[in-house]
């Protein structure tokens, strides 16, 4: 005996703000994906702007069926010059049904075409998706790891007159703020970070002001490079969250000496494990980092329309 009965149709509904149930919602379903997957299908902006209410430019797509959503979708139109950005996932005993096309096609039609898309992983569903999509790959983020056991770095040589200490919460937070918008103007994801942003990443459990160091001169306080370490408890990873040197205080080592002493940091914490993220295409940091003793874990692609 078979069943006929029409399969419950998919409604798609974009929102510009979620409920507080809308977002549990949504969070539980990446959270079931990434059990499925390894890692997560949203990144951690994207789950940041779930809570808090509307943020300018950015859009939230709701997949259900039959009341129950099973895929959702961000977008996010902030930059000024790139196309809208997008990631998107798919409850994992709902997939293969054509959801992700359908979610992928809305994404289309709310970014007017313009789109680009994470696939985080960069497993074969996605890259089929993209291709079915129409997208082209435009970007390769590593995720590169090393041991922490037994960590040997020299101790770090700060640039005269440099010196490091640890951020201070609200008296910080402006000049930060700067110099992390000078550190990556041509990287837009990181370089346009607001007040709230800054604030929703102190007010999540793995924040630790002791893990965040600022150098600074000596003569004037005046911030010239920063590392911010963060600790992933579950996975008992710690992480290079942001390296940043300011322009003008770049090529005298600050860098290194400010990497040197995150990972001691991270070491002396007894994390057995430390990662962090960085462009392929850039092949002087690449280069860097594997000195270190880092090696590529996984890769995040992108994928863009041609327009």
């Amino acid at each position: 005996m078979t069943d006929d009965r029409p399969a419950p149709p998919r409604k798609i509904d974009p929102v510009d703000d979620l409920t507080a149930e809308q977002a549990t919602r949504v969070l539980e379903l990446i959270g079931e994906a990434a059990r499925t997957d390894g890692q997560q299908a949203v990144s951690e902006q994207g789950r940041l702007q779930l809570r808090g209410g509307p943020r300018e430019g950015v859009r939230h797509l709701l997949l259900s069926v039959d009341g129950e959503l099973v895929g959702y979708a961000q977008l996010e139109d902030t930059d000024p010059v790139e196309a809208p950005a997008a990631e998107l996932v798919v409850h994992p005993g709902h997939r293969g049904r054509g959801h992700g096309r359908a979610l992928g096609t809305a994404l289309l039609a709310e970014s007017g075409r313009r789109l680009r898309v994470w696939a985080h992983g960069g497993h074969s569903a996605a890259r089929h998706l993209a291709q079915v999509l129409g997208l082209t790959l435009f970007r390769e983020l590593r995720q590169m790891r090393r041991p922490l056991a037994g960590l040997e770095l020299p101790d770090p040589v700060l640039p005269e007159g440099v010196r490091v200490r640890a951020f201070v919460p609200g008296d910080d937070d402006a000049a930060w703020l700067a110099v992390n918008a000078e550190a990556f103007a041509h990287h837009p994801e990181q370089g346009s970070l607001t007040q709230r942003d800054l604030d929703d990443r102190k007010a999540e459990p793995w924040f630790d002001p002791a893990g965040f160091f600022l150098a600074e001169r000596e003569a004037d306080g005046e911030i010239v490079g920063f590392h911010w370490t963060k600790t992933h408890a579950a996975e008992r990873l710690g992480e290079v969250y942001v390296l940043g040197v300011r322009p003008g205080a770049q090529g005298g080592g600050l860098g290194k000496a400010l990497t040197t002493v995150g990972l001691r940091h991270l070491a002396a914490s007894g994390l057995p494990t430390a990662m962090l993220y960085v462009d392929a295409d850039n092949k002087a940091a690449v280069s860097v980092y594997e000195r270190l003793g880092f090696v590529t874990h996984e890769t995040d692609l992108m994928y863009r329309t041609e327009s």
